[in-house]
């Protein structure tokens, strides 16, 4: 089947099977390789896009479940202010080590200062729940979000 998505600012069309996870849409049909496979079950955080700003897990979202909305990745978050910001910090803060699930981060962390520009740590730790950092990092990915929040627009 072939669906319309709207992906990055940018009008995109693919020609495939209507259950496909949209993480495989982006990863092997579109070259949008930023965000990662994790888990597959949407337990992990790794696949975290945003659909119509707020995030979600794209290896359990269908295709056709995306089609018509706004879908924004890894790679045109610093597009947006919290984003910037987000990207920012990240590196100020040296946040990340290994840097696989960084993406998945970085997404759910952008969705929260969208819609909270001052989170207080337990703000954090419930938009943060269920992105695993194997790394543990934890405390570095708070004290980021919280210079993101801090800085001025």
């Amino acid at each position: 089947m072939s669906f319309d998505l709207h992906i990055n600012g940018a009008a995109q069309t693919v020609d495939v099977p209507s259950d496909m996870p949209l993480l495989w849409v982006l990863r092997d049909i579109l070259g949008l390789t930023g965000t990662k496979y994790g888990c597959g079950v949407a337990q992990c955080g790794a696949c975290t896009v945003h659909l119509d700003g707020a995030p979600v897990r794209s290896c359990l979202l269908t295709v056709a479940a995306a089609a018509g909305h706004s879908i924004t990745t890894i790679e045109a978050i610093e597009q947006t202010e919290a984003g910037a910001k987000v990207q920012q910090a990240w590196l100020d803060e040296e946040v990340i080590q290994c840097g696989y699930c960084q993406s998945g981060q970085i997404m759910a962390a952008t969705a929260l200062l969208q819609n909270n520009p001052h989170p207080t740590d337990a703000d954090i730790d419930d938009a943060m729940a269920g992105n695993i950092c194997r790394c543990g990092t934890y405390v570095r990915i708070r004290k980021a979000i919280h210079r993101a929040a801090s800085q001025d627009a």
